[in-house]
């Protein structure tokens, strides 16, 4: 059974009252949600109970699924979604300590760097991810899902239910401030 037709046998297994059909749903996307919502909410215990709020949800909700759509971007939306909410409501500062490891990688050579240039490294690194804190939650998420999760610009907007102009503004916005901050940062 491929992937496409096991999602819509759990999907129908879960509208017939069967539980048992959300195991395939959460075999499949609950890895990739976790991480989405702790890079958002930058607390693991936290993204897994986001997740699996939005899975019980999904199971008390599902005869209003829409058939004809994709479960993952659907249920995607709703853990990014919570997870916004999650940082608003403690409006806490959020770090992206894996995104940015990620961003970072382009910047620095391939070869085992030298004492002096780690510690320039791990300096950089840190002002990258001090950065990253002072971006506000929604500039965040959008980060998160074009590069950590590499969605295309429109992907990102069906995610975060805004136009793909809102998303390039947004992107173009926490790039900007990434840029500003780290030019003050540096010197």
């Amino acid at each position: 059974m491929t992937g496409q037709a096991a999602e819509r046998e759990a999907i129908y297994r879960l509208k017939m009252g069967d539980i048992h059909g959300l195991e395939t749903l959460v075999h499949k996307y609950q890895v990739q949600a976790v991480r989405a919502a702790d890079l958002i909410v930058r607390d693991q215990a936290l993204a897994e109970d986001i997740v699996y709020a939005v899975f019980l949800r999904a199971f008390e909700r599902i005869d209003q699924f829409d058939d004809t759509r994709s479960f993952g971007p659907w249920f995607l939306r709703c853990v990014i979604h919570d997870a916004i909410k999650a940082v608003t409501r403690k409006r806490e500062k959020v770090s992206l300590d894996d995104l940015t490891e990620i961003i970072c990688e382009g910047f620095f050579p391939a070869s085992e760097p030298l004492p002096d240039e780690w510690i320039e490294t791990r300096e950089t690194q840190q002002q990258v991810w001090d950065a990253l804190d002072q971006l506000p939650p929604e500039q965040r998420a959008v980060i998160v899902l074009h590069y950590y999760l590499e969605l295309s610009i429109e992907e990102v907007g069906e995610e975060v239910v805004v136009p793909p102009g809102t998303v390039k503004w947004r992107l173009f916005k926490a790039r900007s401030r990434l840029k500003k901050i780290l030019k003050q940062a540096g010197g």
